[in-house]
């Protein structure tokens, strides 16, 4: 989306200068009708009669089979990122790097702000052993870094090893845009670039709020504040006590009422509502464990990790949210939230020596 509000896809494809052929929509699809999950599939889009190609966990081999279907020569990537580890957006631009560098094409990444604005990165590193379509390589929970940022890394350090060699990339850099500004101080609009990323404060308690993913906590999708509303029908006012008893910085919290945060049944769902008070001073990854912490010590009779494995087999999806089963065995043998976090300072310190190296803004 531009300043403007104009889809650029619209833009390109009324542009004569502009050889345009088809587009690939990630998760959620590239018109952003899709919930999480889920993709707008493959189509000829009505408004430019371009086709459209479903990217959504395809592997590199497949997505290098529509590039050429399509007769691509570049492969233009310019979406929003939010700035966590499991936001898909980076893992289809990461596959696509691999699928470009393969089929001997040139990948244009065009730069956006991160609007979570972090300076240092944050949170444990995944266990390639751990690898999905919400994390692909070993980066932190919160990488700190724009997607331009982000695909020179790629390029420089995992993409050879899945092609064989770096791809032909170039990155267009922002213009005016420092690593201390907030949303507001660049002058754009927030689109939302998901369905439940309504507003720039959810982005900022996102990185932490989506570990309930992995529970059976719901994190309020499907309400006017997903991942600030977070709930379960068996809690009750003291969890929202013992979060502020905790003095989290830039963050407080609030007891609610309210209907089902889906995807919960039941008539009522108690839970708590979070406040961003001082976003740069928020830690959203210490917020995420240490909610995680005390939801889990108040109510072991009610709350559970989320099973997606098979009877027998258990498969717990925090372990691919957070990037290894560290966070999720730490708490459960009685670990302390500084303890959880100190598990992962070693592999992040590493990770950000390299992160040096790549970074486009000082």
């Amino acid at each position: 989306m531009l300043r403007d509000l104009r889809h650029e896809v619209d833009v390109m494809a009324a542009d004569d200068r502009i050889d345009l052929v088809a587009v690939f929509g990630p998760e959620h699809g590239f018109r952003g009708t899709a919930q999480a999950g889920g993709s707008e599939g493959f189509f000829v889009d009505p408004k430019t009669r371009l086709p459209v190609y479903d990217t959504f966990e395809k592997t590199p081999d497949e997505l290098a089979g529509f590039f050429t279907s399509a007769g691509v020569d570049t492969v233009l990537f310019d979406i929003q990122d939010v700035g966590p580890r499991f936001s898909t957006y980076i893992w289809t631009m990461f596959d696509s790097m691999i699928a470009c560098a393969r089929a001997g094409l040139r990948v244009v990444v065009l730069d956006r702000p991160n609007p979570i604005t972090a300076r240092r990165p944050l949170g444990p590193v995944l266990d390639p052993a751990y690898a999905s379509t919400i994390g692909g390589e070993a980066i932190p929970l919160v990488h700190a870094m724009t997607v331009a940022e982000l695909a020179r890394l790629f390029n420089g350090e995992f993409v050879p090893g899945h092609a064989g060699r770096a791809a032909e990339l170039e990155v267009v850099e922002m213009r005016g845009w420092r690593r201390d500004m907030s949303w507001e101080d660049t002058g754009l609009p927030w689109v939302p670039p998901s369905p439940n990323m309504p507003t720039v404060d959810t982005a900022y308690v996102y990185p932490g709020t989506c570990l309930f993913s992995g529970t059976n906590v719901s994190q309020g999708r499907g309400t006017t504040r997903p991942f600030e509303i977070v709930g379960a029908p068996y809690i009750d006012h003291r969890w929202a006590q013992a979060l502020n008893d905790l003095r989290l910085r830039g963050y407080v919290s609030g007891r609610r009422t309210s209907s089902p945060p889906l995807p919960l049944p039941g008539p009522v769902v108690r839970g708590r509502a979070d406040h961003v008070d001082d976003r740069r001073r928020l830690d959203a990854v210490r917020l995420g464990i240490a909610v995680l912490s005390t939801v889990r010590s108040l109510y072991p009779d009610g709350f559970a990790w989320s099973d997606v494995g098979s009877p027998g087999s258990p498969k717990y999806w925090i372990d691919n949210l957070t990037g290894s089963p560290w966070v999720r065995t730490a708490l459960n043998s009685g670990r302390s939230v500084d303890e959880v976090i100190e598990g992962w300072q070693s592999e992040l310190g590493r990770f950000a020596a390299v992160r040096e190296r790549y970074l486009i803004y000082r």
